[in-house]
């Protein structure tokens, strides 16, 4: 079933202080079923992340339209879950206070928010560290309290733009397992923005290529790896050679945004 299409999708944002206007989405079309992982890959600047704001309503296309579940996307809703780059819990709020915030605003009952709070703080391992306040919380630990975030309010389909782009290798691979073993158990539909292309493979059930700006869809591969899947996986044949056809993509799309630029 389809979830969500992109259909005709543009985005041209007006030029600086008089400027030529930039094209950073030319036509753009993509269709994702439900409980599908898909990663969209490509270099700096290839409106990649502008494209899944679109689809969080965050930003508005020059031309086209975004449908979740057949509905027009016209602004923000509690339908789509997302988790940014930067850390954007709230300062103020304790780990479990950050997780209830959405599920409060809904107006659910307080026993069963605390329910909902308690699962999802199991699921992300951070069992103990309810009471802490974000300053008190490594970078890994304030990522999985966003996804918990997330999550916890039950949406159609969850948006991660790099959410793990300034975390260390380690913490990086463990946090890809994390998100990875949630949705096997839970099969949402994700949209995952990213410019490492392990991670893209990794994580996918399909991984899209944008190319250099203006940005267009310029390969959209199925990943047939198996599930579950932990970090050996990496270094399997079938993991390298998509590894090395994706690499070749990108280096492409890479050496033409050097030369634009």
């Amino acid at each position: 079933m389809t979830k969500l299409v992109i259909d005709n999708v543009s985005r041209i944002f007006p030029g600086v202080r008089g400027g030529a206007p930039v094209t950073a989405l030319t036509p753009t079309n993509l269709s994702v079923a439900a409980n599908d992982f898909i990663t969209i890959l490509g270099p700096s600047g290839c409106g990649k992340s502008t494209l899944l704001r679109i689809v969080a309503g965050l930003d508005r296309p020059s031309a086209g339209e975004v449908r979740l579940d057949g509905r027009r996307i016209t602004g923000p809703g509690a339908d789509r879950g997302m988790v940014f780059q930067s850390y954007t819990l709230f300062p103020w709020l304790t780990v479990a206070q950050n997780i209830a915030f959405g599920l409060r605003e809904k107006g659910r009952r307080e026993a069963e928010t605390r329910d909902i709070v308690a699962s999802y703080i199991d699921k992300v391992g951070l069992r103990g560290f309810e009471n802490h306040w974000p300053k008190q919380l490594s970078g890994g630990m304030q990522q999985r309290t966003a996804i918990a975030r997330a999550l916890a309010n039950d949406p159609e389909i969850l948006l991660l733009d790099e959410p793990f782009g300034a975390l260390d290798n380690q913490t990086r691979s463990l946090m890809q397992e994390l998100l990875l073993g949630i949705w096997e158990r839970e099969r949402k539909t994700v949209l995952f923005v990213t410019h490492d292309i392990e991670e893209a493979i990794f994580l996918a059930s399909r991984v899209i290529v944008m190319s250099a700006r203006p940005g267009r869809i310029k390969a959209d591969l199925a990943v047939d790896l198996p599930h579950p899947r932990d970090y050996k996986m990496k270094t399997s044949p079938e993991f390298s050679a998509l590894k090395a056809r994706l690499t070749e993509e990108i280096r492409v799309e890479a050496v033409l945004a050097a030369t634009e630029h």
